[in-house]
C-alpha cells in the first residue's frame, strides 16, 4: 500500500501541477500595484519557478512530518486542520447515511427479487436498477432540487442547515453590567468569565468573575463586549437539540438519497444475479431435497455463498460514495470536502487539494484490504494466519 500511496501522491502533484496559472495570478488580479518583479520575487520564494518534481519532492519531506502546508482561502490555517476539523465530519455523515441508506434497501431488494424471478416485481426492480445506474448523481441531483425544493418546497434547495437554527438556547441569566470579556477558564467543569467593568469610583477598570452554572456553555470570546442585561451563555435542553437534529435531518435526505442512488441500483443488480447463480447450484438443490424450509435454503446456505462478491463490491464501494459525494456536496451546496475541494481547486489553494486528494486515495487503499479480510467472515473455507 505504501508504494501504491507514494505513486498516487505523485501522479496527484503532477496533475495539479498541469493546472494553468497559480495562485500568484490572483494576487496580481487583487492587487494592480504589484509589480513584475514582486511577482517573480514570491515566485522564487514559494519555489514556484523550480520544476515539479522538485516542488514534489519539498511536499513529500514537510507531509511525512503532517505538515501538509497552510490554506491561503482560509485564514490561512493549515490545511489538514481545515479539512479534519471543519469539512471532514460533514462529508462523513453525508456518506454514511448514503451508504446505509443503500445497503439497507439495496440488498433486500436484490434478493427478494432473486427469489421471486421473472414475477412482476423482478421486472420492476431490474428496469428501475438500470434506469438508477445510468443516471448521473449531479443530474439526478438538480432534478430532486427542482421537484422537491424549487416546484414542490418540500426540502430545502441547500446547505446543511437553517440559519438561527442551533441545538443551544440562551441562558435565563443576564450580565449585570456593561464590560470587556478579559478571560475565558474552566474551573470544576463550570466555565468562568472574567469580565472588565469600569468603576466610577476609582476611575478604572476593575475584573470581577461571573460563574456559570454547570449546564451553560458561554457565547462569547475575549475582547467580546457584553452589555448589562445580555445573556450570560447558552444551554442545551433536548426540545433545542431535537429541534436542531430534525432540521439537520431535513436538510439530509435529498443529497443522501440523491447519492445512494446509484449505489442501491448497483447493488440490487450484483445481489440478485450474485443470488440466482448461487441458487441453481448442486448443494441448494441438495438443502431443498432433505426438506428444509425454503427460508433455511436461501437465507442459511444460498445467501452466505452469494455474499462473497457482494462483500468486494460493497468494500469498494465505499471510496466511491466518498469520491460522489464531491459531485453531491457542490449541487446541494453541503459544507463537506466536495466543495472544500471544489474550491480549492478554482482558487488554487493546492495545499488543501492535496489534503482532500490523498485522503480519498488513502480510504480507498483502506477499503480494498478491510474487503480481503472481510472474506474470512463471509466464507468459511477462507482463513487468515
Amino acid at each position: 500500500m505504501i508504494p501504491i500511496l507514494m505513486f498516487v501522491s505523485m501522479a496527484i502533484f503532477g496533475l495539479i501541477q498541469l493546472q494553468p496559472g497559480d495562485f500568484l495570478d490572483e494576487l496580481k488580479l487583487g492587487n494592480p500595484k504589484i509589480t513584475q518583479a514582486d511577482i517573480q520575487r514570491l515566485r522564487r520564494e514559494y519555489g514556484l519557478d523550480q520544476p515539479w518534481y522538485v516542488q514534489y519532492g519539498k511536499w513529500v519531506s514537510r507531509a511525512v512530518r503532517f505538515d501538509f502546508g497552510l490554506s491561503r482561502e482560509n485564514g490561512y490555517v493549515p490545511a489538514a486542520e481545515f479539512v479534519f476539523d471543519q469539512r471532514l465530519g460533514n462529508t462523513v455523515t453525508l456518506s454514511l447515511t448514503a451508504f446505509v441508506i443503500a445497503l439497507v434497501i439495496g440488498i433486500p431488494v436484490g434478493i427478494y427479487a432473486a427469489v421471486k424471478q421473472y414475477s412482476l416485481l423482478d421486472y420492476i426492480t431490474t428496469f428501475l436498477s438500470f434506469v438508477g445506474y445510468s443516471v448521473p448523481v449531479f443530474w439526478l441531483g438538480i432534478m430532486m432540487l427542482i421537484l422537491f425544493g424549487v416546484t414542490f418546497k418540500v426540502f430545502p434547495t441547500g446547505g446543511m442547515q437553517s440559519e438561527g437554527v442551533t441545538p443551544y438556547i440562551e441562558s435565563s441569566e443576564k450580565f449585570p453590567a456593561t464590560g470587556q470579556v478579559k478571560k475565558l477558564e474552566t474551573r470544576d467543569g463550570r466555565s468562568v468569565i472574567t469580565l472588565a467593568i469600569y468603576n466610577e469610583v476609582a476611575q478604572k477598570d476593575e475584573p470581577k468573575e461571573f460563574i456559570l452554572p454547570a449546564d451553560i456553555q458561554p457565547n462569547v470570546v475575549v475582547d467580546d463586549y457584553v452589555s448589562e442585561g445580555q445573556a450570560i451563555g447558552q444551554r442545551m435542553t433536548f426540545n433545542s437539540w431535537l429541534a436542531w437534529l430534525l432540521d439537520r435531518l431535513h436538510h439530509l435526505i435529498l443529497p443522501a438519497v440523491a447519492l445512494s442512488v446509484i449505489s442501491i441500483a448497483g447493488w440490487t443488480r450484483f445481489m440478485r444475479a450474485s443470488l440466482l447463480e448461487v441458487i441453481n447450484q448442486d448443494f441448494v438443490r441438495t438443502a431443498r431435497a432433505k426438506g428444509l424450509a425454503e427460508r433455511v435454503v436461501i437465507y442459511k446456505h444460498a445467501l452466505r455463498n452469494a455474499l462473497i462478491p457482494i462483500v468486494t463490491l460493497v468494500g469498494l464501494s465505499i471510496p466511491g460514495i466518498l469520491n460522489g459525494a464531491v459531485l453531491t456536496e457542490t449541487v446541494f451546496n453541503w459544507p463537506g470536502m466536495g466543495t472544500a475541494l471544489l474550491d480549492s481547486v478554482i482558487k488554487k489553494d493546492y495545499n488543501v487539494a492535496m489534503v482532500i486528494l490523498m485522503l480519498l486515495a488513502i480510504v480507498t487503499l483502506a477499503a480494498n484490504l478491510l474487503t480481503d479480510l472481510a472474506y474470512a467472515f463471509v466464507d468459511p473455507r477462507i482463513r487468515y494466519n
